[in-house]
């Protein structure tokens, strides 16, 4: 069964965060808060943590579309090929932010993804999900937790999350009560930017 443990964003406890670090690096998976909906993440080096979420969500690996939770732009190139000055300009605008930029992969992708020519980045503007992601020394691979309700895509209450995933992930973070709207997803991978999905992240980036 799942730890159940209370962060508070304006002050993340260190011990509490090394206790999150320490279950990542062993594998473990952790359902933390960012700045739009509450992730369900793994270490991105991790390959059987990859597989588990794969599986929770019921897709193969391979053809899974997570996205990568860094904590700075410097954390970025590390995955992504060069960008040109207008990427760049556009990241710096809206990072940290409640953004997912898709961008041409480079060849430092684990091999779990060797397959995909893009990668979906996020820098939440969260200082638990960015304090986890600093003190792990890389990125975490992550997706939104969906809601069963038709009604509300996403749930907010890490009470309630506690419940339904208690029996699946290792670590449920409290960190107060999440957004009900998904990042807004812009694909940066070609000539122009393709807004793929509005979310929280206003436009006005572009």
């Amino acid at each position: 069964m799942a730890q159940f443990i209370k962060i508070y964003e304006d002050k993340p406890n260190e011990a509490a965060i090394a206790k999150v670090v320490k279950v990542l690096k062993d594998g473990g998976l952790v359902i933390y808060p960012t700045d739009t909906v509450y992730g369900l993440g793994c270490d991105i080096t991790n390959t059987k943590a990859l597989e588990r979420i794969a599986k929770i969500k019921g897709i193969k690996l391979d053809k899974a579309n997570f996205s990568f939770i860094c904590n700075d732009l410097s954390n970025i190139s590390d995955y992504v090929r060069q960008i040109d000055t207008t990427t760049f300009k556009i990241l710096k605008r809206a990072l940290p932010g409640p953004y997912t930029f898709i961008l041409p992969g480079n060849n430092n992708l684990p091999k779990e993804f060797k397959k995909k020519t893009t990668v979906g980045i996020r820098v939440p503007d969260n200082a638990i999900a960015l304090e986890i992601v600093k003190q792990l020394g890389n990125p975490i691979v992550s997706t939104s937790i969906h809601d069963d309700d038709d009604v509300i895509e996403y749930t907010t209450d890490p009470e309630l999350i506690f419940e339904k995933w208690q029996n699946l992930v290792d670590i449920v973070i409290d960190g107060g009560y999440g957004d009900n709207v998904g990042s807004t997803i812009i694909d940066l991978s070609g000539d122009e930017p393709i807004v793929v999905r509005e979310g929280k992240g206003s436009l006005d980036i572009l």
